[in-house]
């Protein structure tokens, strides 16, 4: 049995594809995933599975959701060790609480690579915002102060790049890690 974890993309955002988080988690129960518990409103789910096959449980996940509430989400399945591991491996200036900074981890959502993604939206905006790609996940902090300054802030939320991805705080993707 292997512990997982669920980011579904876009869920309780400005009044869109709104689920309840404790609908989401009897609905996972139905698909007979064990341990399941959600944290905060926006499609953060831990859960354990006999099931192997990340595609095959992503799958099952995105099907639940536009059958039993009617909306198109993606969804970013990492098992937790991997999780785990990802954070282990996270840059030196990357979540530390500052509070001038804003950390972030990207997830990709498509089967394009970190470093095609990083392409796709350009360089960083020396002195304000910092990246680094680690296997499959991108990690990125910026200045609170100067975000709007920002070309990844500004490119992650533009068309043809914010379908490609999902995008968790250092602290929600840390609370994720049992």
């Amino acid at each position: 049995m292997k512990t997982y974890v669920a980011f579904l993309r876009g869920i309780n955002i400005s009044g869109k594809n709104k689920i309840s988080m404790g609908d989401l988690k009897k609905e996972f129960e139905h698909l007979e995933y064990t341990e399941v518990s959600t944290y905060l409103n926006s499609g953060n789910v831990i859960f354990s599975s006999e099931c192997e096959s990340v595609t095959d449980i992503r799958n099952n996940i995105e099907s639940m959701i536009r059958n039993v509430f009617g909306y198109v989400v993606p969804v970013y399945l990492i098992t937790q060790s991997d999780l785990d591991e990802t954070l282990q491996n996270a840059p030196e200036w990357w979540g530390h609480g500052d509070k001038d900074k804003y950390d972030n981890l990207i997830f990709i959502l498509t089967n394009d690579t970190p470093r095609e993604i990083s392409n796709m939206i350009g360089p960083v905006s020396e002195g304000m915002e910092l990246v680094q790609v680690h296997k499959k996940v991108i990690f990125w902090t910026f200045d609170r102060k100067l975000y709007q300054k920002c070309n990844w802030w500004k490119k992650t939320a533009s068309s043809g790049i914010a379908d490609k991805l999902t995008i968790r705080t250092a602290n929600t993707v840390r609370k994720m890690c049992k």
